[in-house]
């Protein structure tokens, strides 16, 4: 009897709470019209958002639980009572209308909490004013909703990178072997320039693993930057370097034993001086210093990196 009586007093507590509290799955909030009436008018973006991952209603936290359309674009109902009349009630991703940071706080009112977004405060794509729907889109896409494909997508923006890919040598970007991702991270990181790693020379060693020594005789620039003598993403000279050996070797051994003037009043351009002090510059230092990057090899005073 007294569990009787104890449900019966709890029952109107139960009764209130149901129609106050919101339901995960069902609309009905304040000012939303459900997608339906949004499909009368914009059926070709209904249509897309169907084929998106976000009206997938099994992805947990997706816009298909809760209110499809509104869930991104707000309360349609002041928008509806205007017949419709542009910008009235809704949210609208433009650039004309709404700033990237208004833009991607809707994004990370569902997104916030994704791992692949803790460093975006670091990232420079927020210092510049990138937001996400600049890559992404919420209607249908390619995969992760990007508005097109590694590198066209990362061109858009980056032009002068596009440029450097197209030259003699490159990183396989542009043959499909190699994605922008796969080096850098586009939503931010603690690396320079966005990359994955500490360093440049952390992110080089993924890939480059015999150049990372350590040797007996250490090239100080390859211990330093692996950027002091090549360049990331295409180059005319071979191998990605910045300039054509020896000007490169030059560029820091300035004083030599192989001088670093080519010619002057006793060697001549004719070639009529049988000195061999301009042969730096008729051959590659490569030519003896073929280990360039260290070497472990026994070595005679001054003259390392030959074996």
């Amino acid at each position: 009897m007294k569990r009787v009586l104890f449900f019966l007093s709890v029952l109107p507590i139960f009764i209130f709470l149901w129609g106050v509290l919101p339901s995960g799955d069902v609309g009905g909030s304040e000012g939303i019209v459900g997608a339906e009436i949004c499909k009368g008018c914009h059926d070709d973006h209904y249509q897309s958002y169907l084929k998106s991952t976000h009206a997938k209603k099994g992805i947990p936290n997706s816009p298909a639980r809760k209110d499809a359309c509104e869930s991104c674009h707000g309360p349609g109902a002041a928008h509806v009572e205007k017949s419709g009349e542009k910008g009235v009630g809704i949210f609208i991703f433009s650039k004309k209308i709404a700033d990237a940071k208004s833009k991607s706080a809707k994004c990370f009112s569902c997104h916030g909490d994704s791992r692949d977004l803790s460093f975006w405060d670091l990232s420079k794509h927020k210092v510049f004013d990138v937001s996400c729907d600049n890559c992404h889109t919420v209607h249908s896409g390619t995969r992760k909703n990007l508005k097109a494909t590694q590198p066209d997508l990362c061109n858009i923006c980056h032009r002068s990178i596009r440029a450097q890919q197209n030259k003699q040598s490159h990183h396989p970007i542009r043959e499909g072997k190699l994605k922008c991702t796969d080096c850098h991270d586009h939503h931010g990181g603690f690396g320079p320039k966005m990359v994955k790693a500490n360093s440049f020379n952390d992110l080089c060693y993924q890939c480059h693993a015999e150049k990372r020594g350590p040797y007996m005789w250490q090239h100080p620039p390859v211990e330093e930057n692996c950027l002091s003598c090549h360049t990331s993403h295409g180059s005319n000279h071979s191998k990605l370097l910045i300039s054509k050996v020896p000007q490169l070797c030059q560029s820091c051994h300035d004083w030599t034993q192989h001088p670093g003037t080519p010619y002057s009043k006793f060697e001549t351009f004719q070639g009529t001086a049988t000195s061999g002090k301009n042969r730096m510059f008729s051959r590659s230092c490569l030519n003896c210093h073929s280990n360039v990057h260290g070497s472990n090899a026994p070595a005679s005073r001054g003259i390392t990196h030959v074996r």
